[in-house]
C-alpha cells in the first residue's frame, strides 16, 4: 500500500518538517533517505521512493554500498538524487572510521547527561526518551511529543513509537519533578511498571527511568537495569 503524497500528509508528519521539530534522530531510515531524494516519482511520494529502494538494496547496510549506477536503475531515481544519496552514506563511513565513537548508554550517569539538555527550563512535564541498540550505543534522545510525565495513563505507545523508529533495542526515560510534587510521585513507578511491560512485548528493554529534582538524580523503575554510576 502506498503512502499519501507528501503534500498530502499533515504538515507536522512531513520528514523535513518533523526533522526541524524534533531532530534527525526522530527520523526513520525511510524518512531520511526520503529527505536526500528530495521527491517521489509519478504515482508514488518520496516515502514510497525511499522505501523502494531500501528494499532493493536490503536495507540501509545495502544502500550504503551502492554506487551511483546501481541506484540509477532504481525508478524515479536520476543523477542527482543518486549522487546525493551516495555522497550521504560515504560521509557516515567516513565518519564510522574516524577516531569519533557514538556515545554509549551504559549507567544512570550517561543518561543523566543525555538527558539533561532536554529537560533545560521549566519542570513542565516533558519527557525524554534515551533509545539504544544492543551494544549499548546510543541511537537519539529526544523529547518525547505528546507524553507528559504524571498523565495516567501514561504515553506508553508513544514513547515506543519514538524508540522504535529509530530502531532501539533498548530505552530509558527521564523526566523532571517540579518542587511541589511529592517524592518519589506515585504516578512514576506506575508509568515505569506499565512502560516495562508493555516495551517487552515489542522487543524492547527498559533500562532505567530517572527522575531529576533540582541537581539530584533518582530512579523510578522498579528494578534499574543500569550499573552504577
Amino acid at each position: 500500500m502506498r503512502t499519501p503524497m507528501l503534500a498530502d500528509l499533515d504538515p507536522d508528519q512531513r520528514p523535513r518538517e518533523r526533522m526541524l521539530r524534533l531532530g534527525a534522530d526522530a527520523l526513520s531510515d525511510v524518512e531520511l533517505v526520503a529527505l536526500l531524494l528530495g521527491s517521489g516519482r509519478r504515482g508514488a511520494s518520496a516515502l514510497d521512493a525511499a522505501r523502494d529502494l531500501l528494499v532493493a538494496h536490503g536495507g540501509l547496510a545495502g544502500l550504503a554500498h551502492a554506487d551511483p549506477p546501481a541506484l540509477l536503475r532504481s525508478p524515479g531515481v536520476g543523477p542527482a538524487k543518486a549522487t546525493r544519496v551516495v555522497a550521504a552514506l560515504a560521509l557516515a563511513r567516513r565518519f564510522g572510521t574516524s577516531t569519533d565513537r557514538r556515545a554509549t548508554v551504559r549507567t544512570p550517569a550517561d543518561v543523566a547527561r543525555l538527558a539533561a539538555p532536554l529537560l533545560a527550563g521549566p519542570a513542565d512535564g516533558r519527557v525524554v526518551a534515551v533509545a539504544g541498540d544492543r551494544a549499548a550505543r546510543l541511537l537519539g534522545a529526544v523529547v518525547v511529543p505528546g507524553a507528559v510525565a504524571h498523565d495516567e495513563p501514561f504515553a506508553v505507545r508513544e514513547v515506543l513509537a519514538e524508540t522504535l523508529r529509530r530502531g532501539g533495542v533498548t530505552l530509558a526515560l527521564a523526566h523532571r519533578h517540579d518542587p511541589e510534587d511529592p517524592d518519589p510521585h506515585p504516578a512514576d513507578g506506575r508509568s515505569a511498571a506499565a512502560l516495562a511491560e508493555a516495551a517487552a512485548h515489542c522487543g524492547v528493554r527498559v533500562l532505567d527511568s530517572l527522575v531529576l529534582r533540582g541537581d539530584a538524580w533518582t530512579s523510578a523503575a522498579a528494578t534499574p537495569a543500569l550499573g552504577a554510576g
